[in-house]
């Protein structure tokens, strides 16, 4: 390794942080789609799509698995952080609400990784670095739109997941969680709450699917604003309703086994996920 002059690595350093707020202040700015630039355009995809986006997005992840993991470790992370503050306060209802809604924020989370599947696609040199310059690209200003619009969601989730309690088993609060767990599941209160719970979850679910299960890809790949983005994932998915479904059930049972093992299993499951949604984006938009 070379040991730089330190005025020089000084001045590159001075240099880098001046790109990089320009490029921020870039970003900011909402994109101006081009006059006469033709919209994206989706196209039909069928159930073997589906497992050759999984092949692929397995493919990525073998291919730079140690810097991928690298950037996933903060999804179990985050998720137990959440789970310690609700078990913390005796909030036990919030404890699905809090692991399920992985899927509602999951297109946002796993932006980083769509970057690193194009790169990858484009042979350009990868490492972990690489996911979080989509930080410093022109989609920044409409992925954090389209991201605080997925967080609002989950909030809403969470909202309504607690509502549901309070009209099944609540208002008070579970003494503790095996007194929770009982009443869930031996009382006709709590098999309530389960069907109003996983089926007002799946209305969440399948909305936030609908509107996102292209856009942040196509954010990243083309100049277009969250509008577009939006119209064009909800197209893909008119056009597409058979294998869309099978896509999200898809999302929700590898969802569901990699939170099982204490979250741990999600360093591996959203990298598969986050590539594979890319390959996905590439087979239903072009």
């Amino acid at each position: 390794m070379t040991i730089r002059n330190p005025v020089e690595w000084s001045a590159d350093q001075v240099r880098f942080t001046f790109n990089a707020a320009r490029a921020a202040g870039a970003a900011f700015a909402p994109p101006e789609e081009a006059v006469g630039t033709p919209l994206p355009r989706v196209r039909r995809i069928t159930l073997a799509d589906l497992g050759e986006a999984l092949r692929r997005g397995l493919g990525d992840f073998g291919a730079c698995r140690t810097d991928i993991v690298f950037i996933c470790v903060i999804y179990p992370l985050a998720g137990l952080v959440l789970a310690r503050i609700a078990l913390g306060y005796g909030m036990w209802p919030l404890l699905f609400p809090l692991v399920s809604g992985f899927a509602l924020i999951g297109p946002f989370a796993a932006a980083g990784l769509y970057e690193m599947s194009r790169r990858r696609e484009q042979g350009l040199p990868l490492s972990w670095r690489d996911g979080f310059k989509v930080f410093a690209s022109p989609a920044l200003a409409p992925m954090l739109e389209l991201g605080v619009l997925l967080t609002l969601i989950f909030g809403l989730w969470l909202v309504a997941a607690m509502a549901i309690y309070a009209a099944t088993l609540g208002p008070q609060m579970p003494a503790s969680l095996a007194d929770f767990a009982r009443a869930v599941f031996t009382t006709p209160a709590g098999w309530a709450l389960i069907i109003f719970g996983v089926s007002v979850g799946a209305v969440f679910a399948v909305v936030v699917l609908t509107i996102s299960v292209v856009s942040f890809p196509l954010l990243i790949d083309r100049r277009v604003s969250m509008a577009t983005a939006i119209r064009t994932s909800v197209d893909a998915v008119l056009l597409n309703p058979l294998p869309m479904l099978a896509w999200g059930l898809i999302v929700a049972a590898l969802l569901l086994l990699g939170a099982l093992p204490g979250l741990i299993g999600l360093i591996v499951v959203m990298p598969v996920l986050g590539h594979a949604t890319w390959h996905l984006y590439r087979k239903a938009v072009r």
